[in-house]
C-alpha cells in the first residue's frame, strides 16, 4: 500500500512573507539556543522581553537594518545547525558534550546580543505601533 502523507501546510504557491519567515527562524533559533543551554548546563529561564519581541522590532526597523539582520539570522542558523547536530550525535553516543555545548552557547549568546542590538530598542510601553 502506498499512502501519500498529507502536506504539512496548505499549499498556496506562496512562501511566508519576509517578516513571517524571520519570526519563524527566530523562534526556531531561540528553541535551538534553549537546547544548547540545557546541554551546556546553563539556566536560561523564560526568554527576556527583547528576545520575545525581536520579530516585531525587526519588522519596524529600517530596511537596511532588516536586511543586515536577515543576513545575521542566516549566519546564526549556519552556525547552529551543524553545531546542534554534532552535540546531539555526541550526546546520543553517551559522550560528554558539555564543553562543546558551552562554547556553542557562548557563540549563540554573542550573536543573539548582536542581533538584538540591530533593532531599535523598545520603551517601557513596548515596540512602536502605528495606527
Amino acid at each position: 500500500m502506498s499512502a501519500v502523507s498529507p502536506p504539512l501546510a496548505p499549499v498556496t504557491g506562496r512562501h511566508p512573507s519576509g517578516s513571517s519567515a524571520s519570526a519563524l527562524r527566530w523562534a526556531a533559533l531561540t528553541d535551538a539556543g534553549q537546547v544548547v543551554a540545557m546541554l551546556a548546563g546553563a539556566s536560561t529561564g523564560r526568554p527576556a522581553r527583547e528576545i520575545r519581541e525581536f520579530p516585531m522590532l525587526l519588522r519596524n526597523a529600517k530596511p537596511w537594518r532588516r536586511e543586515a539582520a536577515e543576513r545575521a539570522l542566516d549566519d546564526l542558523s549556519a552556525i547552529m545547525e551543524p553545531g546542534i547536530a554534532a552535540l546531539m550525535a555526541i550526546n546520543a553516543r553517551g559522550g560528554d558534550c558539555r564543553s562543546a555545548a558551552e562554547a556553542l552557547w557562548a557563540e549563540f549568546s554573542a550573536a543573539r546580543a548582536a542581533l538584538l542590538a540591530m533593532v531599535p530598542a523598545t520603551g517601557s510601553f513596548g515596540p512602536l505601533r502605528a495606527a
